[in-house]
C-alpha cells in the first residue's frame, strides 16, 4: 500500500510510502481519504500524524500521470482530487504533520490540512505548480492564504519558490523547525499529549475554529457558543471542572 494507517496509544500515524518522493498519484490520493475516513470513525484514534518517513514528506502529484490526462479527465478528477485532501483537513481530531525533506505542490498542501506542522532542520516547502503552467488544485490557493495571509501566498504561488525550513517557519507556514532524526518523535509526543485530552471538546476547538474562519465574525461566535453549550452536557466537563476545583488545574483524566 502506498499509504497505511498504524495506532498506537491513541495517536494514529498516516504514513505516505511511495517510494522514491511519495508522489502523490491517483490511488495514493485515494487511498489517503479512505485512511483519512478511517481515522475519523475510529475511536482508538485520537490524534493523527501525518508522515511521509525520514527522507521526504511528498514531493507533489505524479507528473507524468496528470501529463496524460486532458481537460475532460481533469475536469472528473479534479473534484475527488480535493476531496482526498479535504478528508484529512476535516478529520475531527488534533492532526500534526511531520515533515521531512520536500514538501511541494501536492505534498506542501496535504502538509497545509494539518491543524499543526513540525518540519526537518532541512525540509524545503513550496507550491512550484505556475513552473508548470499550473496553479495548485489541491486547496493550496484556499489553504496557504488562510495560514501565512494573501500577499505571502501569493508571493509563493506567484513564484513557485520552494522556502527552506527558517523562512517557513517565519512566514507562518510551518510552527516548529527541529533536527531532522526528531520530526516524528516531536510530532507524535505533540499528538500523544492531546490523545490523553477530552475529545468532544478537542473536536469543538477544531471546528469552531475551522469553520469560524469560513464565515463572518457573527456565524463563528454562534458556531462557538453552540458548541460551548454543548459541552456542558458531556461527562469530561464534568470531570475537567470537578478536578480543577478539589485538585487544581491540569490534573483531569478524561474519558
Amino acid at each position: 500500500m502506498t499509504v497505511s494507517l498504524e495506532v498506537t496509544a491513541g495517536v494514529g500515524t498516516i504514513r505516505l510510502d511511495r517510494p522514491p518522493m511519495n508522489a502523490l498519484d491517483v490511488a495514493t490520493q485515494d487511498r489517503l481519504k479512505e485512511l483519512a475516513d478511517e481515522a475519523t470513525a475510529r475511536d482508538d484514534v485520537r490524534a493523527v500524524v501525518i508522515y511521509g518517513g525520514e527522507k521526504v514528506f511528498a514531493a507533489g502529484a505524479d507528473i507524468k500521470e496528470m501529463q496524460a490526462m486532458d481537460h475532460a479527465a481533469m475536469v472528473l478528477r479534479a473534484r475527488d482530487l480535493q476531496d482526498a485532501f479535504t478528508a484529512v483537513a476535516r478529520i475531527p481530531k488534533p492532526v500534526v504533520a511531520a515533515v521531512t525533506g520536500y514538501a511541494l505542490g501536492g505534498g506542501c498542501e496535504l502538509a497545509l490540512c494539518a491543524d499543526y506542522r513540525i518540519a526537518a532542520d532541512n525540509a524545503k516547502l513550496g507550491q512550484p505548480e505556475i513552473l508548470l503552467g499550473l496553479i495548485p488544485g489541491a486547496g493550496g490557493t484556499q489553504r496557504l492564504s488562510r495560514l501565512i495571509g494573501p500577499s505571502r501566498a501569493k508571493d509563493l504561488i506567484f513564484t513557485g519558490r520552494m522556502v527552506k525550513s527558517d523562512e517557513a517557519l517565519q512566514l507562518g507556514l510551518v510552527d516548529r523547525v527541529v533536527p531532522a532524526a526528531e520530526v516524528y518523535e516531536q510530532a507524535h509526543t505533540w499528538a500523544a499529549k492531546l490523545a490523553q485530552g477530552p475529545a468532544i471538546a478537542l473536536r469543538a476547538a477544531k471546528e469552531s475554529v475551522d469553520r469560524g474562519l469560513e464565515a463572518d465574525i457573527d456565524t463563528g461566535l454562534a458556531i462557538e457558543r453552540t458548541w460551548f453549550a454543548a459541552l456542558f452536557a458531556t461527562e469530561d466537563r464534568e470531570r475537567g471542572m470537578r478536578s480543577f476545583v478539589e485538585e487544581g488545574p491540569g490534573k483531569a483524566k478524561f474519558v
